[in-house]
């Protein structure tokens, strides 16, 4: 087993390392053409889907402990920040965006297209990496054609719910933290990913992103495409909006107070 772990890691390494190269030159080629920061998210959510596709295999093949399944998490979640050089990786981060006038609406649906997209390219790609047998783990995931099980461990409404919180608490401290510096945001943002995994992962995986769903939890068997798009695509987007809305509430109290204080004061 640590040697699969091992391995695993440098698939991680490779996979990170790969996406880095390619965004950078993808950036640099396309640079006055107005499409590098779509190469960009393209890049990063299919940097994003595979490794998460090679911590699940860990984690529901290899069956290493919890402790070091949340640690690589939090890591992965740390280089996922540092790494992304501006795309955002989450459809529901894009529409968060789009809801604040940060993008427009047909750059929002170009971003999500492109999400999406990569979903679909690292459900293909990864088939590939653990084909090579590279480890005992990927040989045995070979030996069951790759095959995976619904993590939905809860009735439906239940399951939802899970990803509405999950989203709702990720949501949360990203808004919080955007102020503050970027090394500190990063790791904050990781912290509350790992969190949610460790709280939530036994009921639904604690997903939360709808690319990274697609990619990693429709193709199981045992639920059907309608029930996994109430989990992992409408439970996520509410908790979102959920999130968004109540932080835009608040802040609009917090500034009629000041506002009620400094006309007393005058």
């Amino acid at each position: 087993m640590p040697a699969d772990v091992a391995v695993s890691v440098v698939v991680l390494v490779g996979i990170v390392a790969l996406s880095y190269v390619t965004r950078r030159l993808s950036t640099r080629a396309l640079a006055d053409t107005g499409i590098s920061e779509y190469a960009a998210e393209f890049v990063s959510t299919f940097q994003l889907c595979c490794c998460a596709h090679e911590l699940k295999v860990l984690s529901e093949v290899g069956r290493i402990d919890s402790r070091l399944a949340l640690t690589f998490t939090y890591l992965i979640a740390v280089i996922h920040g540092f790494t992304f050089n501006g795309a955002i990786g989450n459809p529901i981060g894009v529409l968060e965006c789009a809801y604040r006038s940060r993008l427009t609406r047909g750059g929002a649906f170009r971003r999500i297209a492109c999400e999406f997209a990569a979903a679909a390219a690292s459900r293909a790609a990864v088939p590939v990496i653990w084909g090579m047998g590279l480890s005992g783990l990927h040989v045995r995931h070979k030996l069951h054609d790759f095959q995976c099980i619904s993590p939905i461990h809860a009735p439906l409404p239940q399951a939802a719910a899970v990803e509405f919180a999950c989203a709702f608490a990720v949501q949360t401290v990203i808004t919080c933290t955007r102020s503050i510096g970027e090394k500190s945001h990063v790791h904050a943002v990781a912290a509350i990913i790992t969190t949610v995994v460790y709280a939530g992962g036994g009921v639904t995986g604690a997903v939360f992103n709808p690319a990274v769903a697609l990619s990693t939890q429709f193709p199981c068997s045992g639920n059907s495409f309608m029930e996994y798009s109430l989990v992992y695509w409408l439970g996520p987007i509410m908790g979102m909006m959920s999130s968004v809305l109540l932080f835009d509430k608040v802040q609009r109290k917090s500034s009629l107070h000041v506002t009620k204080e400094t006309k007393k004061r005058t």
